[in-house]
């Protein structure tokens, strides 16, 4: 995508995360491997302009939370046993991607899919309040590491690492 140009869906925000925040994410570099630190059900939630009743997964990462439709939904179930209760989907490593055939009321407008796969192995997200983050400073501002060498131990977003480079 062309950094000089402005895409058509930046105008529209949203509190929760769809497509257009993926695409910024992968137009980053940024690795889709997210851990959900908890879901919550959520009444009267604003979503698309509509008030709906719906379950909200909230990340470890700082990404905006996802609105989990019934697909995404079966997915965290399988991933945790089976289980229906949404408590019991915190700490689940899951990826997401872009499914560009979700359809809504007929027509493809593509959305947020969580991986049938489970990622195997997670990274730990490296942030301030991380044991290691004042070694993390060291390594980057005497050492020289850059990002990528920061991120072959730790999951961390391009914001923490300039917290990191100080």
């Amino acid at each position: 995508m062309n950094n000089n140009k402005t895409h058509y869906r930046k105008v529209f925000k949203s509190d929760h995360l769809g497509q257009a925040d993926l695409e910024d994410l992968i137009e980053q570099g940024s690795n889709m491997v997210f851990t959900i630190d908890r879901v919550e059900q959520r009444f009267n939630e604003r979503v698309a302009g509509k008030k709906i009743n719906c379950n909200v997964a909230y990340f470890k990462e700082n990404i905006k939370p996802l609105v989990l439709n019934a697909t995404n939904s079966k997915v965290l179930r399988s991933f945790n046993g089976g289980s229906p209760f949404i408590e019991d989907w915190s700490n689940t490593i899951v990826e997401l991607y872009i499914d560009r055939n979700v359809k809504m009321k007929g027509e493809m407008v593509g959305g947020v899919r969580i991986n049938k796969r489970q990622p195997r192995e997670q990274k730990e997200v490296m942030c301030e309040n991380h044991p290691h983050w004042e070694m993390g400073i060291q390594k980057v501002r005497t050492e020289g590491w850059t990002i990528e060498m920061v991120r072959e131990h730790y999951k961390i977003t391009e914001e923490d690492y300039g917290k990191l480079c100080g």
